[in-house]
C-alpha cells in the first residue's frame, strides 16, 4: 500500500479509480484528480506548498514532484504523461503534455499544452515551452512545432497505455 502522509495539517487528496503503487510516496498538500496513475518509486512531496495534479495523469516509477517553500507549487493539467525518474520542482506541465524519462523540470517552468520535452532533458527555471513544440538539451532548448494532431495522438496513446497498465494491478 502507498505511503500517504498528512504533514503540517495537510492530508493528500486522492481522486477516484487512482492507482497508486505500493511504494509510492504522496505527502501533505497534494491533490491528484481522477483516473491518474502513480508509479513505482514515485515521490509526490507536498510538505512545503502544493502539488496539484489533474485528471488521467500518470507520473512513472522513480519521479519526484517537490517545490521550494512559499515560493512556488507543482501543478500538471489533465492527460499528462511524466516519464521515469523525472524531477517537477515547482513548475506548471499543461494539458496534454508529455515529459520524457529523466527529465528535470524547475521553479516557475511552464510546459505548454502538448507540447514534448525529451528525454534527459533540463529545463531551467522560468523557462516557457511554447504549446505544441518540441524541447531537448541541457539546458533544454526548442527543437522544432510538432503537428498538433500528431502530438495529442502520441500523447493520448502514452496515457491510454497509462491506464490500462494501472488496470492490470486493481485487486
Amino acid at each position: 500500500m502507498a505511503l500517504i502522509k498528512s504533514v503540517r495539517g495537510f492530508t493528500p487528496v486522492i481522486g477516484k479509480d487512482t492507482f497508486l503503487a505500493d511504494n509510492a510516496t504522496i505527502i501533505g498538500d497534494t491533490v491528484i484528480g481522477d483516473g491518474c496513475s502513480i508509479w513505482f518509486g514515485t515521490v509526490l512531496r507536498g510538505d512545503v506548498n502544493s502539488i496539484r495534479i489533474g485528471n488521467r495523469v500518470n507520473i512513472q516509477d522513480g519521479s519526484v514532484l517537490h517545490t521550494l517553500y512559499e515560493k512556488s507549487i507543482v501543478e500538471i493539467e489533465d492527460d499528462v504523461s511524466i516519464g521515469h525518474n523525472a524531477t517537477i520542482h515547482g513548475a506548471k506541465i499543461c494539458k496534454g503534455a508529455l515529459v520524457g524519462m529523466g527529465t528535470v523540470v524547475l521553479d516557475h517552468a511552464v510546459i505548454g499544452e502538448g507540447a514534448i520535452i525529451a528525454a534527459g532533458s533540463v529545463v531551467l527555471s522560468n523557462t516557457i515551452v511554447e504549446q505544441g513544440s518540441i524541447y531537448a538539451g541541457v539546458p533544454a532548448k526548442f527543437v522544432k512545432k510538432v503537428d498538433p494532431e500528431q502530438s495529442k495522438e502520441i500523447n493520448r496513446k502514452i496515457a491510454r497505455n497509462y491506464r490500462m497498465y494501472a488496470s492490470w494491478y486493481k485487486e
